[in-house]
């Protein structure tokens, strides 16, 4: 049950008499509404009050559900001001020191005044309505909002808040409990659904339902209220809290699977499997010099030699740290112009053909030029979104399943033996922190060559990471599954 739902059902159970007992000895709501109509009249001998249309009665098909025999049915309009409320006042007929109100200031459900201030510190637009206090605000303006409170000054506010007494001595808390309660908040909302700034009218205000205790009833339930209200708001911060973690579970399960998969952690070893140095002198870029630098290509890019200082974390003795730049392939994807672009040609992969880590070929862009054989793809390769307008996008990877297309220059693809192992290591929240730019707290917007070649990568024996790979397409999915 979320928050809100038990403060309904707290609010519901309040106006069907069910949330107090009842006593006896409190009287009944027709010893009330009798005050009600005796201070009503004496209102209007004096002049203070005009005289009110009748309301029609309460048919037996209108009562909406069962209230204590002590209790009774009760239309807004009898006991309350709600249809006498007075006109709009011209701004320049208000005083400084009054306080002003709009809806704005007003937060949504509970009714809780954000900001409160003086007529006199506040451009006044329009013209605004008198309130006094004690009385009941309620924001006739899209009522679902249940702006609605009890005002604690004197002052002014907006047209769309309507200010009404309760005759008779009616608790005014008690009114705004009913007002928000689940049925009454239905009624209303149903005769302006789907109006887009929807507007409850008077003669519906008016003519609504209301189950009406005894006084002393109402201020039991109004205390009742008050006293659990600090309880849900714990209940909603702890449920809240709750809510985010199992929102976050599934990803932050994925995160330590695969920090576990690089860290050799999720699969045992096998000396009989043999050592990441081992399969480090077979599969080691020949284009690489002892000190890192490229032998033979345009340009040099430096691959550092790896210290004691750049291990990030431990890793079992059989595997190796080693840069990614030696153990493959990498390279930046083609150029072309817009009208290189064909329905017929060659396939150009861009970060639109990455969708949660597979392949997706339902957008994509031919061009009919030369692609020279750097700017082909495999089948297999790692295919990188490394640069892109957006930041959360750059890194997202995906193992090219075909041969025979190019890649997009805005693309990155990596090519060697350990494919299959690396894509999940590149999937890591490791890889991205291992970026050089990345601070954890702002986002690089591309990566480099150079950055992609000095990425350290803990290297398992080539058997270890088929194993680690299973693993994980056996575990990844059902992380999926929690989403």
């Amino acid at each position: 049950m979320t928050p809100q739902e038990l403060k309904n059902s707290i609010l519901q159970l309040a106006i069907q008499g069910r949330l107090v007992e009842q006593r006896p000895e409190e009287g009944t709501a027709v010893e009330l509404y009798k005050q009600v109509q005796a201070e009503k009249q004496a209102l209007i001998k004096t002049g203070n009050m005009k005289k009110e249309k009748p309301l029609p009665e309460i048919a037996e098909e209108e009562i909406p559900f069962d209230i204590p025999e002590s209790w009774m049915w009760v239309r807004l309009g009898n006991c309350s001001s709600y249809a006498n409320t007075k006109g709009k006042v011209p701004s320049a007929n208000i005083g400084p020191d009054l306080w002003s109100l709009d809806l704005e200031d007003i937060e949504k459900d509970t009714g809780r005044i954000v900001t409160y201030c003086k007529a006199k510190d506040r451009r006044i637009t329009g013209d605004k309505v008198v309130f006094h206090q004690g009385q009941i605000l309620y924001s006739k303006l899209r009522p679902y909002l249940k702006k609605i409170l009890v005002a604690p000054n004197d002052g002014i506010c907006t047209p769309e808040l309507v200010p009404f007494f309760a005759y008779g001595g009616i608790d005014a808390n008690y009114l705004v409990s009913v007002l928000k309660a689940p049925h009454v908040d239905y009624v209303i909302n149903s005769v302006t659904y789907g109006v887009k700034m929807p507007r409850v009218g008077t003669k519906t205000m008016v003519n609504l339902l209301i189950p009406l205790p005894p006084l002393a009833e109402q201020k039991r339930i109004v205390a009742k209220i008050e006293e659990l209200l600090p309880l849900i708001d714990r209940y909603e911060q702890a449920w809240t809290k709750l809510k985010d973690f199992n929102k976050r579970f599934p990803l932050d399960m994925q995160k330590s699977i695969l920090q576990m998969a690089i860290q050799g952690k999720l699969v045992s070893q096998d000396a009989s499997e043999g050592t990441g140095e081992e399969l480090y002198q077979q599969i080691k870029t020949e284009d690489i010099s002892e000190n890192g630098v490229r032998k033979k290509g345009r340009g040099k890019i430096v691959i550092a030699p790896i210290e004691d200082f750049d291990i990030p974390f431990d890793i079992p003795d059989s595997w190796k740290w080693v840069r990614l730049g030696t153990i493959g392939y990498t390279n930046i994807g083609l150029t072309y112009s817009p009208k290189d672009t064909s329905n017929e040609g060659t396939i150009v992969l861009r970060s639109s053909n990455i969708q949660n880590g597979q392949m997706d070929y339902s957008d994509i862009v031919k061009v009919k030029i030369g692609v020279p054989d750097n700017k082909m793809c495999k089948k297999g390769d790692i295919l990188i979104c490394a640069r892109n307008g957006s930041k959360r996008l750059v890194g997202k990877a995906a193992i090219i399943d075909a041969d025979g297309m190019s890649f997009g220059a805005f693309m990155a693809i990596f090519r060697s033996e350990c494919n299959r192992f690396i894509y999940h290591v590149i999937n890591s929240a490791y890889f991205r922190k291992s970026l050089p730019g990345d601070t954890g707290t702002t986002t690089i917007n591309q990566i480099t060559q150079e950055m992609l070649k000095n990425v350290l990568i803990p290297l398992p024996p080539l058997a270890e990471q088929n194993r680690i790979v299973a693993k994980l397409e056996e575990l990844l999915p059902l992380c999926e599954r929690l989403q």
